[in-house]
């Protein structure tokens, strides 16, 4: 007697699971878990299901980043003025404002400065800006999603219900939701915990050792209350602070890279200068 074949992936064994045809979304994410505890489905592909479901019923005022935490340009600003706040601040993508106006005149790519840093080339900002991708607070993240492949765009500015700049969403703050943070722009070895970009800029896991921050920066952080310097910024904010939070203490100014709900993973560092302290 032949064996009766065997579904050859999780996807298979999953759409089988599922012609218990759940009534509702309770009953899928309970047959999602049962299909987890029957090995069905690993951990990670568990996890990424429910954040698909999780982005289909958010909104974009859920993710996005607000004005108030925004690295802007002015679009008078100089070819150093802009390269000063690339290098400090590491994004790829800016949108540029008319400061008189509030108006926001288009995005910067940073790769699109590469040409002017390498040549003696007239430089003018407005000559070099994308076109801006405008949506709601309330679009649903899933149709956002549908809308950055289809427009081949990576970020959008959000407005309000009355037409204002509210803030900026992308791409990445989606697929966030779904696969976990996203660390490529700041992403090194595993085993390193602080990562220098110059002379007074770097860029530190929030897991760093206060001890191992201490003998690297010279400071002389309480080791036993703070096990790390996530642990230390949490103190210094006094909460738990959102990405693209500033907070300047003992000569060192910190902007929060990547963080959520309950914990900071990566921060921007940068050493003042006297004029600035």
């Amino acid at each position: 007697m032949e064996d009766t074949p065997q579904p050859s992936s999780w996807l298979e064994k999953l759409s089988q699971l599922l012609l218990r045809e759940p009534k509702d979304r309770e009953q899928l994410v309970e047959l999602l878990h049962d299909a987890r505890e029957r090995n069905l489905l690993d951990e990670h592909a568990l996890n990424m299901i429910e954040g698909v479901l999780q982005v289909s019923e958010m909104q974009v005022r859920d993710i996005m980043i607000p004005t108030s935490q925004m690295t802007i340009l002015s679009e008078n600003s100089t070819l150093e003025e802009i390269l000063s706040v690339v290098i400090e601040s590491g994004h790829s993508r800016y949108p540029v404002i008319d400061k008189t106006s509030q108006e926001i005149k288009g995005i910067l790519l940073a790769k699109d400065l590469l040409s002017y840093t390498a040549q003696k080339k007239t430089f003018q900002l407005k000559n070099i800006l994308r076109s801006v991708f405008f949506v709601p607070e309330s679009k649903r993240l899933n149709l956002l999603l549908q809308e950055f492949r289809h427009k081949h765009s990576h970020m959008a500015i959000v407005v309000d219900e009355y037409g204002a700049f509210a803030g900026l969403v992308t791409i990445e703050d989606i697929l966030e939701q779904i696969v976990g943070e996203i660390e490529d722009e700041y992403d090194f070895e595993d085993e390193a915990f602080i990562k220098k970009h110059s002379e007074r800029t770097y860029i530190i896991k929030a897991l760093t050792p206060t001890e191992d921050f201490n003998e690297y920066f010279k400071t002389h952080y309480d080791t036993k209350q703070h096990n790390t310097i996530g642990d230390y910024i949490i103190k210094m904010f006094g909460r738990l602070p959102k990405r693209g939070e500033i907070l300047t203490f003992d000569g060192f100014r910190i902007k929060i890279l990547h963080a959520d709900h309950r914990r900071i993973r990566l921060v921007h560092l940068r050493k003042m200068t006297s004029h600035e302290k």
